[in-house]
């Protein structure tokens, strides 16, 4: 089902201030499905006017009770347990794909022949070759695509990137960034799950976690030209639910210099093994002009230093409260100071999609569309051939 052409239409009457009803068929209804569902609910009263209004037409999973009550608890009208009913229910013009790793590319690829619109979750592939069947489906079909590298989409960083596009920075040095969680330490007793399984979930930590930051450095400061680095599996066994003992193989931990293209240098790190850290991710570029920090934990805030700032006998780094009207997205939200969440970068980022396919605008650069997913996965695959070889890896697109 091919949408090109109604939706020239629908960019003629938003335009004209009636926005236009898109049918959402979720993949997913668990930690994504979940919160890209509240995301599609708030946009009409809270992104106001919207470019489009999300009708949930339908969610899909293999758990029939889970996913029936998902239906209802999130409003959708019909539910499915097979992906494929899903992409060819012609109600569905945007294809939200939030299953694990290995059910990327197969219903994204079917999409796209359906014409569908498509948004999929992060990691965009187990592997860059995998992630390139996708982008070539995509491209072939026409069809708008993004991958949801929702941390584009937080105020602070979006402001992080128009002061580096403004010059204000002047030439980058460094960007740094360390991903942080604990959840799959020892005292959790986390037993085998699809995310430390290579067959379904590709890598460990660096598609989960250093993905997301990956994304960021090639965002905020420019395209990743070579990688080294090192991985660490500190678990290698763990019980499957039947009590049989399943082996780890993938990485519970990664860290890794790169090269960027305009010359500056980067640390990326993320670990599932760091206590007490629940969701840290940390960033920060230094500039010839100032430095930027940013941590995801006090998402509204951002650190700045600035060389010339005067008195020198009080220079340092200051923080400023990302809450303003005139910063990103807050003239859709509250005063000054009333702070928004995590939930809230899903409501940008799904916002983006819907503007872009309504009237007909690139995802990208504000957005991530499955070029940079496509990158991302070259650069992970090249983090890993770093570290089982032992030497710097150039990334080759």
């Amino acid at each position: 089902m091919a949408e090109g052409a109604g939706f020239t239409s629908m960019a003629a009457a938003a335009a004209e201030g009636q926005a236009p009803e898109i049918g959402v068929g979720m993949l997913g209804y668990a930690f994504m499905g979940k919160a890209h569902s509240n995301a599609f609910k708030k946009i009409p009263y809270m992104m106001y006017p919207p470019p489009a209004i999300p009708k949930l037409v339908a969610i899909c999973g293999r758990n029939e009770e889970a996913t029936r009550a998902a239906a209802v608890r999130f409003g959708y009208e019909r539910y499915y347990t097979d992906w494929r009913a899903l992409v060819e229910d012609e109600a569905v013009q945007l294809f939200d794909n939030g299953g694990p790793n290995d059910a990327h590319a197969e219903p994204c690829i079917a999409a796209a022949q359906a014409g569908k619109h498509i948004l999929c979750e992060k990691p965009l592939a187990r592997t860059a070759e995998e992630a390139k069947t996708m982008l070539d489906a995509v491209q072939k079909a026409g069809v708008k695509h993004m991958v949801a590298f929702n941390y584009r989409f937080v105020p602070a960083v979006r402001q992080m990137r128009l002061l580096i596009e403004s010059g204000a920075l002047g030439r980058i040095y460094h960007f740094r960034a360390v991903y942080l969680q604990e959840w799959i330490m020892p005292h959790y007793n986390m037993p085998m799950i699809w995310r430390l399984n290579k067959q379904v979930a590709g890598s460990g930590a660096l598609g989960d976690l250093g993905a997301h930051i990956i994304d960021l450095g090639r965002y905020l400061v420019g395209e990743i030209e070579s990688v080294s680095a090192m991985t660490r599996t500190f678990i290698k066994e763990r019980p499957w639910p039947d009590g049989s003992m399943g082996t780890v193989d993938v990485d519970d931990a990664f860290a890794a210099v790169v090269s960027f293209a305009n010359g500056a240098l980067g640390t990326v790190e993320a670990t599932r093994f760091a206590a007490g850290r629940k969701n840290s991710n940390v960033i920060e570029i230094n500039g010839e002009k100032g430095s930027l920090r940013f941590n995801l934990e006090r998402l509204n805030e951002l650190e700045v230093y600035w060389v010339d700032d005067e008195p020198k006998e009080t220079r340092g780094f200051h923080q400023v409260l990302v809450s303003e009207p005139y910063h990103p997205w807050w003239e859709n939200w509250w005063p000054q100071g009333h702070i928004i969440g995590w939930e809230h970068t899903f409501v940008h980022e799904i916002t983006h999609l819907l503007d872009c396919i309504v009237n007909d605008k690139p995802v990208a650069p504000i957005g991530a569309d499955f070029e940079d997913g496509y990158r991302c996965a070259v650069i992970c695959d090249a983090i890993l051939e770093s570290a089982e070889t032992k030497r710097q890896v150039d990334c080759k697109y």
